[in-house]
C-alpha cells in the first residue's frame, strides 16, 4: 500500500498537538524549568503518552526540523541540471524558511527559543549536520565528472550555513526582517564571483 496510513496521520497530528502545547509551556516558563510531568499535565495525557511521542524535551522543541532533509533533497533533485549549484541550493532550503516563515508567530518563537537554550541550538545544529549526505549525494548527481566531493561537503556546509545565519539574523531582528530576505543575504554574501 502506498501513501501514508490513516494511523500515521493520526499519529502526527497527535504530536503536532503535544508540541504546541509545549512550545507554548517552554515560552511561558523557560525550557530548563519545564519537566515532562508539567508538559503531560498542560496536555492533559499522562507522562507515559507524552513519552511515547517524543524521547526529549529537545525533541519536543525541534521535531519540526525532522522532515527537512527529505524535503530539502527533493527541491534540490527537482532543480534543472544546468542551473548553477549554489542557486540550486539557494532554493533547495526554501523548506527551512518556510517551515518557520510559514506561521511567522511560532516560527519565530521556536526559533527565539533555540537561539537562547544552548541544548537546543546544539541539538539544531546536530540536525543540520545529518541532513548534509542527501544533499551531498544530490549534488554529486548534478555534478560535471570529476568534482572533488570536498567541494560539494563545502557548498552544502556553507549552504546550511546560510540558513543557520539567517535564523541568527531573524532572532537579532526580533522578527522584523524577512527571513527569506536574511537568507537570500547570507547567499548573496558567498555567491560565486564571475
Amino acid at each position: 500500500m502506498d501513501g501514508i496510513s490513516t494511523r500515521a496521520i493520526g499519529r502526527a497530528a497527535i504530536r503536532d498537538e503535544l508540541g504546541n502545547v509545549a512550545l507554548q509551556r517552554f515560552l511561558d516558563a523557560g525550557f530548563e524549568p519545564v519537566t515532562f510531568d508539567d508538559l503531560a499535565g498542560r496536555a492533559g495525557v499522562s507522562r507515559s503518552t507524552f513519552l511515547r511521542y517524543f524521547g526529549s524535551k529537545e525533541e519536543v522543541v525541534l521535531y519540526v526540523f525532522d522532515a527537512l532533509e527529505g524535503q530539502m533533497a527533493a527541491a534540490l533533485a527537482a532543480r534543472p541540471g544546468t542551473e548553477g549549484d549554489w542557486t540550486a541550493l539557494r532554493a533547495a532550503v526554501t523548506p527551512a524558511v518556510a517551515l518557520l516563515e510559514d506561521d511567522a508567530v511560532n516560527g519565530f518563537a521556536r526559533i527565539r527559543l533555540v537561539w537562547s537554550t544552548p541544548a537546543l541550538s546544539a541539538r539544531l545544529h546536530e540536525k543540520q549536520a545529518g541532513w548534509r549526505p542527501a544533499l551531498v549525494d544530490i549534488l554529486a548527481e548534478r555534478a560535471a565528472a570529476g568534482t572533488p566531493v570536498i567541494t560539494l561537503r563545502t557548498r552544502v556546509m556553507a549552504a546550511l550555513g546560510c540558513i543557520m545565519v539567517a535564523y541568527d539574523g531573524w532572532v537579532e531582528s526580533s522578527g522584523a526582517a524577512q527571513l527569506a530576505s536574511l537568507t537570500d543575504d547570507a547567499f548573496a554574501a558567498l555567491a560565486p564571483r564571475n
